[in-house]
């Protein structure tokens, strides 16, 4: 793909779009944004970003005008693929494609993408740790925080490109593929971007889409809807948590099978991932253990904005839960851990856009109090703790109604726990 002397506009600022902007201008494309929302709050992202006064910028919407001068329109993950700017470049014969498929226009190493509803950081995370303690040298980037587009020009050095990546930026792929893909399991999530449950699992699946014979495909022999996927799939199928698989590996933990899966493909052996995992100490914002204040933990699982991620939370936790709870719905169903919550969770504190949403579906089954400050709730939930308790972040939502991601929310979190 020639970028030079085009001009490239992408839609949809943060950490992508400017990552995409200067992957672009590296390339001698002429760089253009066009962002949805106010100047006003997104101007931190460009107080000290060098190419400020250098990029065609348009804020506060898009306009037909802005994007019909382009010769290229790239996508950030937050744009869905049938927004109307996308529809206009299209009517113009623009193309159209996303920062994952421009970024990897440009890569030249083995790729290795994962997928799923859940785990996707933590399974990410742990190939990039086996394939290190084989020797190998890796880039971890994607939907784990940091763009492929920020990278693919500086891989000379590395292996291996080891990519989490989300339906959103499955959606706008084209002839993206990866040696190895990775599905690790599939439930509801993200039904305030897809329209249903197949829309999101057809965005998931488009990561297999341009395998071939040579290239393989990780999937979870005990997800019924992921297992089933075998038959349209040209990569080689290796199973992970099937029963032939247990009997042979030390650890049944299903992100450790994943991971090694994928690493094994790769000539990584087991007893090299059961070393590298052993000396694992997790991911950041994923049950992470922030302090213990007479007798009571505090843990952070801000990186649960899922049903299953919830789920995952509360069955790791063996002591009595006061769970903090809450954030921007994405228009799940809570009522499918009911019971489980019911057996696990002494006390509920909600927070942000989705507390009603949660008290009605939680009213009579668990004591439920409500907080109208993210501070507050953790304040309150370290007042009702006693001895032996365990308080735990855990949303099951997004962030956005209050912060500008998980991140920025566990970062809170833990400075307030640590302030106590």
């Amino acid at each position: 793909m020639d970028l030079k002397n085009k001009k490239v506009t992408v839609l949809g600022l943060g950490r992508s779009g400017t990552a995409l902007a200067e992957l672009i201008d590296s390339l001698k494309g002429i760089p253009r944004i066009s962002e949805k929302a106010p100047y006003d709050s997104v101007k931190k992202v460009l107080e000290n970003w060098p190419l400020k006064d250098r990029v065609e910028t348009e804020f506060g919407n898009h306009s037909r005008e802005f994007i019909e001068k382009s010769d290229l329109v790239v996508l950030s993950p937050g744009v869905r693929i049938d927004a109307p700017p996308v529809q206009w470049a299209r009517e113009k014969n623009i193309p159209v494609i996303g920062e994952i498929e421009l970024a990897w226009s440009f890569c030249d190493k083995p790729v290795i993408a994962v997928t799923g509803s859940n785990g996707k950081t933590t399974v990410s995370t742990l190939i990039k740790e086996f394939l290190a303690a084989a020797g190998k040298k890796v880039c971890l980037c994607g939907n784990i925080g940091s763009p492929f587009s920020k990278h693919v020009l500086e891989l000379k050095d590395k292996d291996f490109v080891v990519l989490e990546i989300s339906s959103f930026q499955l959606e706008s792929i084209v002839h993206f593929r990866p040696h190895v893909a990775v599905f690790i399991n599939f439930s509801q999530n993200h039904l305030d971007r897809h329209k249903d449950l197949q829309e999101y699992l057809d965005a998931k699946k488009r990561i297999f889409m341009n395998q071939a014979k040579g290239d393989y495909a990780v999937l979870n022999y005990q997800d019924p809807t992921v297992k089933g996927l075998t038959p349209e799939l040209k990569a080689k199928v290796i199973y992970f948590n099937s029963p032939q698989v247990l009997e042979h590996v030390p650890i049944s933990n299903p992100n450790y099978l994943a991971a090694s899966a994928a690493a094994g493909v790769l000539g990584v052996s087991q007893e090299i991932c059961r070393k590298a995992f052993e000396n694992f100490k997790g991911v950041e914002h994923r049950l992470e253990q922030v302090r213990t204040i007479e007798g009571v933990d505090f843990i952070n699982d801000s990186k649960s904005t899922t049903i299953e991620s919830g789920r995952w939370a509360l069955e790791s936790i063996e002591r009595p839960i006061i769970l903090i709870c809450g954030g921007r719905d994405k228009k799940l169903d809570f009522s499918v851990i009911k019971d489980l919550v019911r057996n696990k969770v002494k006390l509920m504190i909600i927070i942000g856009e989705a507390r009603e949403k949660i008290r009605q579906v939680f009213k009579g089954v668990i004591p439920i109090e409500e907080s109208d400050s993210f501070k507050n709730a953790v304040l309150l939930a370290r007042q009702k703790a006693v001895k032996g308790d365990c308080v735990i972040l855990s949303p099951m939502c997004t962030s956005y109604d209050m912060f500008s991601n998980f991140e920025e929310r566990g970062k809170v979190f833990k400075e307030i726990v640590n302030g106590i």
